[in-house]
């Protein structure tokens, strides 16, 4: 790429017609911009290519979105914010109910990549010049306020611009900067395509050197992966992401991390404005091994004094060998002082019962925020069956009762798919 670009241009086309089921894109295109030139890439709307592809469709629009909708990402009221089948997150799914019949919407096209390839090759065919194609659709930002147009489909130019190993003026190797070409070009071709203008081809002119013989990775190339995105779980993801994890890496923990686990856990409701949960971290080798040490020994006095067997005891003790290899430990106490005092049993019962629920409630939110960390973690209930010993191996002030212990870590293999759950078969409605 050139390390200068003194001036391009960008060109509505005018004088197409209404998009109709198999229309020939490249000829109308060709027909109405007869000055085509060798290295002019062809910006156009997604909605003409989805209205030549039959994707439009007689539905409502919010059936429509549901079926476009692989997941949900963030909703609010009516709008959600959804990961297509695409591979795109976007509002409504991409679905469009503006400039088509009445009654019908149109959808993205199924493989924008595979269309801009297809045009570009069409438009080559019939024009024999080496052009690139980029399809677009309109976006919203995260943390902006507006919409703007994005690559959703590119053939025949890069769509990224790795500026990653170079060195700036100064000479400083830059090491983050990737720059989205496919989409500054899109962004740049709607300020003369526009939303109401009837213009949705675009020509930009004077990049010829972006323009390249071979199709490209195409815009998926612009997508990026779960596993490097630092805002993957929206607000439907994040519950379903927390996964009980027992198999860990050896990588440390981040203090940084825990901290903001536990200050969403005590975010839980509790009794009389109380805060009922205290938090017990094992982060050093030593203090992990004494309260698992502690605790193997109270499990195995208890099964023998019930009768087990060796082979019976080691059996039940391998249960607790995902805490081993943990590289962290919390465990989650119940400070119950709040809790009134009642004379008869019943009330006392359910007094404790409130504050064992609060502990519940900031215990799940601990995982689940543990899990937007990108953490593992897995909750055990040893400490419950031998509160004094484990309060003691943590050396726990007067009042703390454990109420199990959480491994944490890096997982060390993505959890398996978690099976799938009716709720009606645990609710009952009156």
């Amino acid at each position: 790429m050139s390390a200068t670009r003194p001036t391009f241009s960008v060109t509505g086309i005018t004088g197409l017609p209404e998009i109709a089921p198999g229309a020939d894109l490249a000829a109308l295109i060709a027909d109405a911009a007869p000055d085509l030139a060798y290295g002019d890439i062809v910006v156009i709307t997604s909605k003409i290519i989805s209205k030549a592809e039959g994707r439009v469709t007689r539905m409502e629009r919010e059936l429509a979105i549901d079926a476009e909708t692989v997941r949900v990402v963030a909703r609010r009221g009516p709008s959600r914010i959804v990961e297509t089948p695409q591979g795109l997150v976007l509002a409504a799914a991409g679905v469009d109910a503006s400039n088509t019949a009445p009654g019908t919407v149109v959808l993205l096209p199924a493989d924008p990549d595979a269309s801009a390839r297809g045009l570009r090759g069409a438009l080559r065919d019939r024009t024999g010049l080496r052009l690139g194609v980029i399809i677009t659709d309109t976006m919203g930002r995260p943390w902006r306020i507006g919409q703007t147009d994005a690559a959703i489909g590119v053939a025949g130019l890069s769509p990224a611009d790795d500026h990653r190993g170079r060195p700036d003026t100064f000479g400083t190797v830059l090491e983050v900067t990737l720059i989205a070409v496919a989409d500054e070009l899109a962004a740049a071709a709607d300020l003369v395509k526009g939303k109401t203008a009837g213009v949705p081809v675009a020509i930009v002119r004077g990049l010829a050197d972006l323009v390249t013989e071979a199709d490209g990775p195409g815009a998926r190339a612009l997508i990026r992966p779960p596993s490097e995105d630092l805002f993957r779980y929206g607000a439907a993801d994040v519950l379903a992401a927390r996964r009980t994890v027992r198999e860990f890496t050896a990588e440390p923990v981040s203090m940084a991390a825990v901290r903001r686990a536990i200050a969403a856990a005590i975010t839980a409701p509790a009794p009389h404005h109380s805060t009922p949960w205290r938090f017990a971290v094992a982060r050093s080798p030593q203090a992990r091994t004494a309260l698992l040490d502690a605790m193997l020994a109270a499990w195995v006095s208890d099964l023998r004094g019930d009768g087990f067997t060796p082979e019976q005891i080691e059996r039940r003790t391998r249960r607790g060998e995902p805490l081993r290899r943990a590289p962290l430990l919390i465990v989650p106490c119940l400070d119950a002082q709040a809790a009134h005092a009642y004379p008869d049993q019943r009330r006392s019962a359910a007094e404790r019962e409130m504050f064992v629920v609060a502990i519940g409630a900031a215990v799940q939110n601990l995982l689940v925020a543990l899990a937007v960390e990108g953490l593992g973690s897995c909750w055990v209930s040893s400490t419950m069956f031998c509160r004094p010993v484990a309060a003691g191996a943590l050396g726990l002030p007067d009042g703390w009762e454990p109420m199990g212990a959480i491994g944490v870590g890096h997982p060390a293999a993505p959890a398996p798919d978690r099976p799938p759950r009716d709720p009606s078969e645990f609710m009952i409605v009156r």
